[in-house]
């Protein structure tokens, strides 16, 4: 399958094509590096969404063979979980939703993103550009990352505040401090510490005391105990699931499909879209072949291979920048490292001990962690608009962000009857695009031509991100630090 480069022998500067490998030895090197790079978001995302994640990094595993697959070995990906439907999960459980409501709701998100993909693969990635030009595009971003502060504030701050505070600095610390390939994986390093750190405490000053009384360590490796070293993650206990309850049981189980779910995380298509399209440029400036014939294979399959996750109850899958980052540091672009890495995914999957390792993280880690990286998220938008030169002078790209990050940030809601409302990240990405298409029909000729002088979406290859965990910038040896 693999063409072995130069007879296994890597010359400085030199390149290694994507259907061509080292050296076995040299290969798995490779692909543990890959594992390292996409381990830490492809498990904290699925904590943050209450949903398991040995059962995430497996299904990322068989994912990546999938798309590697389908995408005939031209695209050198990894396809992880992804941040942006932490948002979408909060809102979920908090207007009733279970893990079964959530799956399903990102069953059909992945639907919707398997047909966009078939869309562009016939009619071309022009069809983006016109819909969803990067003052929009950017808008959804922001108001995705911005509408998660409540989050932090209410669920994971409250329950240590000084030692999230402590995470947050160390997360800063290391994302800033650390060069080339360890400031890449600075999220994952500050989960280490702080959760090594949360254990010192423990130690030291006692467990926790809550509002009722009842004391609690931050550290509690019960489950842990209990968990086998050998075997698949646990059947979803819906009957007894209750929403921030530790006694919750999360694995496999069948989606289930609820309209008011479904319509809070359609928005999120635009981002994946976004995404998706930024890493295949991103790929094809950095091995210098023209993928634009390959971007709606592979959004295509980045659809399909999250309905079949979320189908047994893991998250979507969508495509990584960090194993961009090592492939930029090392210059060897084989898939032969990706399916190395992704086998090693399935086999962690096989593990309920790693995974009940990964589900006892503490609250104030997450906490430190979420209060830095839901404002990267936020921040990226602003990036689409700055990398795309918009101009907020024109009130034609600033009028529809306004009203849209508002809508999406402050979570404002419109009734629809029934009991069920519209509002938050849904209703903004609506008044977004809808204010700017409608806009440019009533708006004057020049407007609509000095906003069209802006250079299009996509129009400089690699620089375009829908979340931090797929922010697809292409630099040199040492890149974006953390996530």
């Amino acid at each position: 399958m693999w063409k072995l480069h130069n007879h296994g022998v890597l010359e400085p500067g030199a390149v290694v094509k994507p259907t061509e490998r080292l050296t076995w030895g040299r290969t798995i090197g490779l692909g543990a590096q890959h594992v390292v790079a996409m381990f830490g978001a492809t498990f904290v995302f699925p904590l943050l969404m209450g949903l398991n994640p040995q059962l995430a990094v497996m299904m990322s595993g068989v994912a990546t063979l999938i798309f590697l697959f389908v995408v005939k070995h031209r695209i050198p990906s990894y396809l992880g979980s992804s941040a942006s439907f932490v948002g979408v999960a909060t809102a979920i459980y908090a207007n009733g939703g279970n893990p079964a409501t959530l799956t399903g709701a990102l069953f059909v998100v992945g639907l919707t993103l398997f047909m966009v993909g078939l869309i562009i693969h016939f009619a071309g990635a022009r069809v983006i550009h016109k819909a969803l030009p990067p003052v929009v595009t950017g808008a959804v971003v922001m108001l995705i990352g911005f509408n998660l502060a409540p989050v932090v504030a209410t669920v994971y701050w409250p329950v240590d505040p000084w030692l999230a505070f402590v995470v947050m600095l160390i997360v800063v610390a290391l994302s800033i401090g650390l060069r080339g390939f360890m400031g890449r994986i600075a999220i994952f390093l500050s989960l280490v510490i702080g959760y090594v750190l949360s254990w010192l405490v423990d130690l030291t000053f006692g467990p926790l005391t809550a509002a009722d009384g009842s004391e609690a360590y931050r550290v509690n490796w019960s489950k842990v105990i209990e968990a086998d070293w050998f075997g698949l993650p646990p059947v979803t206990d819906l009957a007894n699931w209750a929403l921030n309850s530790p006694t919750n049981v999360v694995g496999f189980h069948l989606p289930q499909f609820s309209l008011g779910a479904i319509v809070i995380a359609l928005p999120v298509v635009i981002a994946l879209i976004a995404e998706n399209a930024g890493h295949v440029k991103a790929v094809a400036e950095m091995t210098k072949e023209d993928l634009d014939p390959m971007m709606g294979r592979a959004i295509a399959t980045d659809g399909a291979t999250s309905m079949l996750a979320t189908v047994v109850g893991a998250g979507p899958t969508t495509t990584y920048a960090e194993n961009i980052g090592v492939m930029a540091a090392s210059r060897v672009y084989s898939t032969a490292a990706y399916v190395v890495a992704s086998v090693v995914a399935i086999l962690f999957g096989f593990s309920p001990k790693f995974g009940a390792v990964i589900s006892a993280t503490p609250s104030a880690v997450l906490g430190g962690i979420t209060v830095v990286l839901y404002g990267m998220i936020g921040l990226l938008g602003a990036k689409i608009w700055r990398e795309n030169n918009v101009d907020f002078g024109n009130p034609l790209n600033l009028i529809p962000a306004a009203a849209g990050i508002i809508i999406g940030v402050g979570n404002v809601s419109v009734p629809l009857g029934g009991g069920f409302e519209l509002g938050g990240i849904a209703l903004g990405t609506i008044v977004t695009i809808g204010i700017y298409h409608l806009a440019r029909l009533i708006a004057p000729k020049q407007m609509k031509d000095d906003a069209d002088g802006a250079s299009l979406i996509y129009s400089s290859p690699g620089i375009y991100a829908g979340d931090p965990d797929d922010d697809p910038v292409v630099e040199p040896v040492e890149g974006p630090k953390g996530r």
